[in-house]
Parts: C-alpha cells; sequence; structure tokens
C-alpha cells in the first residue's frame, strides 16, 4: 500500500524550519511525535521531510514475522510500493545488536527516489550513503549483515519510532537536530505553530543583538510560557 502524498507547500514549509521548531509545535498542541535519538549517520547529512512509507522489522521468530519473505526482499518491496519523495521508516523495536538497513538497500532507495530513510535501530555501509548522497537517520552504526539475524513484519503498516507511533503517510522529518513525526491530518495546524514559533525565537535574537536585556526580551514575549499546551 502506497502512503497518501504530502502537498509541495507543505513539504517546502518544513523545509523552512527545524525540527526543534516543529517539536515546538507539537509540545505546544499537545502532540507526541519527537523520537529520541534518531540522529544523522553521518556529517553534512541532508534535512528530509516526506510522507512515511513504513516497514518493520522483529526478531527471528516473533508472532508478527512473515513465512513468507526474508527482511531483504521485504525491504525491498517496501522500497519499491514508496512514492518518490517519500520518506523510508524502519521500525526495529529500537535493535541495536542488529542491522536494519544497507549498502544494497540504500542504492535502491536513491534509485527509486525516495527522500531518505529513518530507521529506529543501526545501519551499515555508511560509506556507501555518503557516496550516494542519501541521508540516513538513525540510533548508530555495525558491521554485520541482517541476513538471518531477523525476521519481517510487513509493510505499508503502522508502526513506531521510538514509542511514536507512525502511520503510513504521516510526515516525517528529520535534520541534524534528530527526528520528528506529525500526524498527516494536522502538518498544516503544525507548521503554522512551528513558523510562529521561529518568528518568536528569531525576533528575540535580534532584540538582543539590537541591544535589548536579554532577560526583558524574553519575558516580552512570554518565552518560558510559549509552549504551553493549548487549553
Amino acid at each position: 500500500m502506497k502512503s497518501p502524498r504530502l502537498a509541495q507547500d507543505i513539504i517546502d514549509g518544513y523545509m523552512s524550519v527545524s525540527t526543534s521548531n516543529v517539536s515546538d509545535a507539537l509540545d505546544r498542541l499537545a502532540i507526541r511525535g519527537a523520537p529520541a535519538g534518531l540522529l544523522p549517520l553521518f556529517p553534512d547529512c541532508r534535512k528530509i521531510v516526506g510522507a512515511a512509507a513504513t516497514m518493520r522489522l522483529v526478531p527471528n521468530g516473533d508472532p508478527a514475522a512473515s513465512a513468507e519473505t526474508t527482511p531483504v526482499i521485504g525491504t525491498l518491496r517496501a522500497i519499491m510500493e514508496a512514492h518518490p519523495g517519500d520518506v523510508l521508516v524502519i521500525d526495529f523495536g529500537g535493535q541495536r545488536e542488529i542491522n536494519s538497513f544497507g549498502g544494497v538497500a540504500g542504492a535502491t532507495t536513491q534509485h527509486f527516489g525516495l527522500a531518505g530513510v529513518v530507521t529506529d535501530g543501526v545501519s551499515r555501509d555508511i560509506d556507501e550513503f555518503k557516496a550516494l548522497d542519501l541521508p540516513v537517520y538513525g540510533k548508530g552504526f555495525i558491521q554485520t549483515s541482517i541476513r538471518g539475524r531477523c525476521a519481517f513484519a510487513g509493510y505499508g503498516i503502522p508502526v513506531h519510532l521510538s514509542g511514536i507511533p507512525v502511520r503510513p503517510g504521516d510526515l516525517v522529518m528529520a535534520d541534524e537536530n534528530g527526528t520528528v513525526v506529525v500526524p498527516q491530518e494536522r502538518v498544516g495546524e503544525v507548521l503554522d505553530v512551528a513558523t510562529a514559533c521561529k518568528a518568536t525565537e528569531d525576533g528575540v535574537i535580534a532584540a538582543i543583538r539590537a541591544g535589548a536585556d536579554p532577560i526583558e526580551a524574553h519575558e516580552r514575549v512570554r518565552y518560558d510560557a510559549m509552549l504551553k499546551a493549548q487549553q
């Protein structure tokens, strides 16, 4: 199942803010969407914004494991079924001892035009991702193969990233600050608040540079209360 598309103006809007701004907006709107510890896996890894194309890996013997396909073939199917511009989202339950994404899958991802990859596990072949200019975000690196070490549990399904729910078509954004997930039905609302948060912080910085007292500049915009959830 292919994920729903995101409008280009939404993608452009999120590219103009940071994941920190979006995290602030999620706080303001009381939305859980900031998985911890999912960071760029190499220097100069590009920011990505796109609709989630989801897949799930599980331990061998897990009841959810598919008897019909392997993790390698399942991953390739998930990539091929995604839209160009989507972000491949890999739920591996935070597993750090087994590879979740490697070079062949990376080359396939780049060939099919996906924006990048976010995994809540670890990856290998980082040098190949760098050569491809393929943004990959996750929990770290490993050198061993995925083959024979885990099972595939499906794609185009609801998954989790570090405990945060992700559905096919939800907006996924990642940059040097981390990763955020925005429910697809709230992407416009979150973007509006994120843009306002960025403008407020930019205004505080500009005021300080212009000679304002830093504490007064913060208090003027009620900075400490800015992220209180709306009632």
